[in-house]
C-alpha cells in the first residue's frame, strides 16, 4: 500500500470530471421534479444518449455534434414517459422503471458495432497563464468544455427558479397543479417542457461517460450514475447549488475508491467498488425524514377535467 502514490492535485481535478455526468442528470431531473413529476428512468436516458452521442461522434467526427445528438436522444426517449404518464395517465413511477429497462436494452441493441472503437477527441480549454497557476491552473482550469457547461447550466437554473416569471410557474405547477390549472396556465404543456429538458440532460450526461469520462463504449456502462442523479435531486433538497456540491462529493467518494485500489489498500476491491452506492443509500435514509423541501405535488397525477 502506498498511499503517498495519490496525486491531490490529480484527484480533485478528476474529482470534477467524475462529478459532471452526475451533475447533468441531477440538474435535469431536479427541474423535472420541481415541476411535479418523478421520472425514475434518469439512467435509462443517459445510456442512450451515451450510444447517440457516441455514434454520432463517431459518425462525423464532431464531439460538438455528439453531444447536441446525445441531447435529442435523451429528450426523444423522455417523450415515451410524457405519453405514458402526461397522455395516458400511467403511473409515473412504474413508467419510469420502464424507461430505464428499455433504454437499457435499446442502447445495447444500437451499440453492438461500435464496441471497441475510440471516439474523437474533445480537447480541453487552455486560457494562457490562468491553466498554468500551478494547482489551480490544473484543478479549474484545464477542462473540456462540456464540464464548464454544466456549472453554467446549475447557475443558469437555479437563477430560472428564483429569479424569472418561468421558474415561478414552474414551481406553481409543482407544487399544486390544480390551483396552477385554475389560474390559467398550461400544467400539462409545462410538465412536458420540463421532462423533454430533463432528458435532454440526462442525454448529456451519459455523453460525457461514453465520450470523455471513459472514452469507449461498452454495454451498461452508464452502471447506477442515473440512480445516484435520483439521490442526489432527494440530497440537495431540490436546490441547483446543492445538487453541484452532492455531484462533487459523490463524484469524489466515486474517484477515491478508485485511487485507493490503485494504491493497493488492503480493503476487498468489491467494499471500495460499492462505496458510493452505500454512501447513497445512507443518504437517502437520513434525508426520507425530512419531506418538506420536495415540491407538494411530486409524482401525483393531473388531469384537466379533476
Amino acid at each position: 500500500m502506498d498511499l503517498g502514490e495519490i496525486n491531490p492535485v490529480l484527484l480533485v481535478a478528476s474529482l470534477m470530471v467524475a462529478a459532471t455526468p452526475l451533475l447533468l442528470a441531477a440538474i435535469g431531473e431536479l427541474v423535472v421534479e420541481k415541476a411535479g413529476v418523478l421520472n425514475l428512468g434518469v439512467e435509462g436516458m443517459m445510456i442512450v444518449g451515451a450510444i447517440s452521442g457516441f455514434a454520432i461522434s463517431v459518425e462525423t467526427g464532431s464531439p460538438w455534434l455528439g453531444f447536441i445528438a446525445a441531447a435529442i436522444g435523451g429528450a426523444v426517449l423522455s417523450l415515451l414517459f410524457v405519453l405514458l404518464t402526461q397522455f395516458a395517465l400511467a403511473n409515473q413511477v412504474a413508467s419510469g422503471l420502464a424507461l430505464t429497462l428499455f433504454g437499457l436494452g435499446f442502447s445495447a441493441l444500437l451499440g453492438q458495432s461500435y464496441v471497441g472503437i475510440k471516439p474523437p477527441s474533445m480537447g480541453e480549454i487552455h486560457i494562457p497563464v490562468i491553466s498554468d497557476i500551478p494547482v489551480i491552473g490544473p484543478i479549474l482550469f484545464q477542462h473540456d468544455p462540456i464540464l464548464y457547461v454544466g456549472i453554467a447550466l446549475t447557475a443558469a437554473v437555479w437563477a430560472v427558479l428564483k429569479y424569472t416569471r418561468i421558474g415561478l410557474i414552474l414551481r406553481a405547477v409543482g407544487e399544486n397543479h390544480d390551483a396552477a390549472h385554475a389560474l390559467g396556465y398550461k400544467v400539462i404543456k409545462i410538465r412536458i417542457m420540463a421532462i423533454l429538458f430533463g432528458g435532454a440532460c440526462a442525454g448529456m450526461g451519459g455523453a460525457y461517460i461514453s465520450l470523455i469520462r471513459v472514452p469507449q463504449w461498452t454495454e451498461g456502462m452508464t452502471a447506477g450514475v442515473g440512480w445516484i442523479a435520483l439521490a442526489l435531486v432527494v440530497f440537495a433538497s431540490w436546490k441547483p447549488w446543492r445538487a453541484l456540491l452532492g455531484a462533487y462529493l459523490f463524484g469524489g467518494i466515486t474517484v477515491l475508491q478508485l485511487n485507493l485500489q490503485a494504491a493497493g489498500v488492503a480493503i476487498p476491491v468489491e467494499y471500495l467498488a460499492m462505496s458510493p452506492y452505500i454512501i447513497t443509500i445512507l443518504v437517502l435514509v437520513i434525508l426520507s425524514a425530512d419531506k418538506s423541501s420536495a415540491p407538494a405535488a411530486l409524482s401525483r397525477t393531473f388531469h384537466a377535467s379533476h
